[in-house]
């Protein structure tokens, strides 16, 4: 097949400016010209579609650049494409579902909250179809069955998306660890070149396969001793007797004579007025213990000393 450019983008679902843009940067092979027109083949729609693919899966257009630049030399990208879908696939044997709008409300008591239903699309709990107003899909129906187990036993849907955002960034900050730590002591021998080699891109995959039950693992066992460390904490805390108070430990508001206050506003300005006064009471604080811990050493030599004459 040829095209011309209007053509190309057509099928490619690009734009004319992106093409070009993809030519000037040395992405797309120039054209075949034809007296005062340009032609394109199949294989310019073909590297359309992967730089696309690519652009998909994260890759900036500089690295997809060098990646390409390696197939043109020969080196081939069946590995590195085979670690990309391998590290893009699921990470999870649950498989997704739908849900009727109608079944949504009534997992969560019956009250349709319009709020509740937009927050958790935010939050990627349910997703919505196109062309469909009354159903959703849901990437996790374990995560949804949580928060309606949740709910059902008191909890509001304002609480349980605030603990899900919560969650999920200390979740992330665990992800991320995870894959430093992998690639600092496992992957970095694999992945040093950029573009890594078939062979190295291939067994970079399949310890991507190997390891990837492992941060679930990992997380799952801690999350239990944890649970199991903490609830009995808890539980004896509750079953205990109640304990006296404690002397409160929240700041406690002072009236001081207006004079006062006016003599140290002078002194060191509004603004430091309430930093100063604390400073000045921690300070007499400090002196008047010091001179307790004084007299009462001085007491004690003197009956020493009294002792030795008796």
């Amino acid at each position: 097949m040829e095209y011309r450019i209007e053509d190309l983008a057509h099928h490619s679902g690009a734009t004319v400016r992106t093409i070009r843009a993809y030519q000037d940067r040395g992405l797309l092979p120039r054209p075949e010209r034809r007296g005062r027109s340009n032609v394109y083949g199949d294989a310019h729609l073909a590297r359309l579609r992967q730089i696309a693919d690519l652009l998909d899966r994260g890759y900036t257009l500089a690295s997809i650049k060098e990646l390409l630049e390696a197939w043109d030399a020969g080196r081939g990208l069946g590995g590195v494409l085979g670690l990309v879908a391998e590290v893009d696939g699921p990470w999870t044997d649950e498989k997704a579902d739908r849900i009727t709008r109608a079944e949504l409300d009534a997992a969560f008591g019956g009250n349709p909250d319009e709020a509740a239903v937009a927050d958790a699309v935010a939050l990627g709990v349910l997703e919505p179809l196109p062309g469909r107003d009354d159903e959703f899909l849901v990437p996790s129906p374990q995560e949804l069955a949580v928060a309606a187990e949740l709910h059902a036993a008191g909890v509001p849907l304002s609480a349980i998306s605030a603990h899900l955002r919560e969650l999920r960034g200390q979740v992330e900050h665990i992800a991320a660890r995870f894959l430093e730590f992998t690639n600092d002591h496992v992957f970095a021998r694999y992945l040093g070149s950029s573009p890594p080699s078939e062979a190295d891109a291939a067994e970079a995959a399949s310890l991507v396969r190997r390891l990837r039950p492992l941060a679930q693992q990992s997380v799952d066992a801690e999350l239990a001793r944890a649970m199991r460390t903490f609830a009995t904490r808890y539980l004896r805390r509750h079953l205990a007797p109640e304990e006296p108070a404690q002397p409160s430990e929240e700041p406690q508001h002072i009236a001081l004579p207006a004079h006062t206050m006016r003599a140290v506003q002078s002194l060191v300005g509004v603004e430091n007025t309430a930093a100063f006064i604390a400073a000045a009471a921690e300070r007499e604080v400090q002196s008047r213990t010091l001179d307790t811990l004084a007299a009462s050493h001085s007491r004690e030599r003197h009956v020493a000393q009294k002792g030795q004459f008796d």
